[in-house]
């Protein structure tokens, strides 16, 4: 089994139409991925790093690319709308790997903001593409190096100097193919100096899509005195695999706020790599994740201090039910040349089940004196005592268990700075918990109910 060679074969063989078809930029970064992956293979089970999911395995079944640049339908008009409570964001979508700009889009963005394809930012914004694009992410990791092979379009956002984009930005991911694919995408934000954004990123899977891997690389550079504030949220099936690495370059005095929430999913791996090479910057990384069923959950984060005087704080949550597993690897560095930096980093867990199971491994490296960090983690069920407490105050004990994991999870969502987004978390982590989950289609309309005052 070998599945990297069998996606070199395919590039191989295809070479001459998948260039044709992708913007220069793009394909200049091919020859040298392809030159990190021949030496290489895919990460398996056991591997440093990947204890407790293998890669080698995710993306081992026969999948597709999309290479023809085949129009996949999807209804984005009516069946698929992610609604934020009493607000309207800039929204676009990406039907597998394939950006879709709504009517809109275009005749409402501030003047100088990009959000558009990959492919139009290379014909439009050369300069900006090629620039940043492939220098954030580099190809050190295997799966990002794929990534960069295959990749033929994504997103661009790009927000100019001193701008303050008072609505989010939307990226609706919707997984639609009814064969296997392997949906390979790329996202590219840069926030110049001074700038300010709010941008939403989120994975649903349609209910007759087939097996699909999700093959995603985001890119994040946030300049001087910047603001960005990212969240990314999945709600997919149990047919659905990710495999994403999210890397930011943050810059001196710029605040960078990141939310990952795992609702629901087969099989996931998030990498998030942030390097702070800059002084005075804050960095904040949270995360959560319910598990149920067979689901796998893994998320692994690494926080580099380059310079003196920043602040990060990591939380990661995740709750755990039936045969599901988890998985958090969380690394602070913090070099010479970073003194006076604050770096804190948490995991939280609960096991709702016997069979349920949760990994995790904190870690500090620390080549400094002049610091405060700190690292820790808990694993255990449910507050027998509290529930206890709720059922003898007449609380059925589905609903008090429901309400105790959802108060777990507060703090993870209380730390969203984005207008309506915290109110829907609410109501989709309630529903998670309580059993049920929500088409976009009905958070629109309940969205819809909120905005009424209904």
């Amino acid at each position: 089994m070998n599945a990297l060679k069998d996606y070199i074969d395919l590039y191989r063989e295809n070479r001459e139409l998948l260039e044709t078809q992708s913007p220069e930029t793009l394909n200049a970064m091919r020859p040298k991925a392809l030159e990190v992956l021949e030496s290489k293979r895919l990460p398996e089970k056991g591997d440093p790093g990947y204890e407790h999911i293998s890669i080698e395995d995710m993306f081992a079944p026969d999948r597709g690319v999309n290479i023809n640049r085949v129009a996949i339908p999807a209804d984005t008009s009516s069946a698929f709308r992610c609604g934020l409570p009493n607000v309207t964001p800039l929204l676009a979508y990406v039907i597998n790997d394939t950006f879709v700009p709504t009517r809109e889009l275009d005749r409402r963005l501030p003047e100088g903001l990009l959000f558009c394809s990959i492919k139009e930012a290379a014909l439009k914004h050369p300069q900006i593409l090629s620039r940043y694009y492939g220098t954030i992410a580099g190809l050190t990791d295997t799966t990002t190096a794929l990534n960069t092979l295959l990749a033929q379009d994504g997103v661009m956002i790009y927000v100019p100097e001193g701008m303050t984009v008072d609505r989010p930005l939307q990226i609706l991911n919707l997984f639609n193919a009814l064969t296997p694919l392997l949906a390979v995408r790329r996202i590219l934000i840069v926030v110049a100096p001074g700038a300010k954004v709010k941008i939403i990123s989120c994975d649903h899977t349609l209910p007759e899509a087939g097996n699909i891997l999700s093959s995603l690389v985001t890119e994040i550079y946030v300049a001087e005195n910047a603001t960005l504030d990212f969240c990314e949220m999945e709600e997919t099936s149990a047919r659905t695999s990710r495999c994403a690495g999210i890397y930011v370059s943050q810059h001196s005095d710029s605040d960078v706020n990141i939310s990952s929430v795992t609702l629901l999913c087969g099989t996931t791996r998030n990498d998030f790599d942030i390097a702070v090479d800059g002084s005075g910057c804050r960095t904040r990384l949270s995360g959560m994740a319910i598990g149920s069923a067979d689901s796998v959950t893994d998320n692994s984060s690494r926080v580099r201090h380059l310079k003196p005087r920043s602040e990060s704080t990591q939380l990661f949550k995740y709750v755990l039910d039936d045969r599901s597993v988890g998985s958090f690897e969380g690394n602070i560095l913090v070099t010479p040349q970073a003194p006076f930096t604050q770096a804190y980093q948490s995991n939280r867990n609960i096991i709702a089940s016997q069979q349920a199971k949760m990994y995790t491994r904190p870690q500090l490296e620390i080549y400094n004196d002049d610091v405060k960090c700190s690292h820790g983690a808990t694993t255990g069920q449910l507050d027998n005592e509290a529930l206890f407490y709720m059922r003898t105050r007449g609380i059925p004990e589905h609903e008090a268990r429901v309400m105790l994991m959802q108060a777990f999870m507060a703090d993870v969502i209380e730390s969203v700075r984005i207008d309506g987004l915290r109110e829907r978390l609410r109501m989709l982590v309630e529903n998670r918990f309580a059993g049920t989950t929500m088409a976009c289609g009905d958070c629109h309309t309940a969205c819809n109910k909120m905005e009424d005052g209904k």
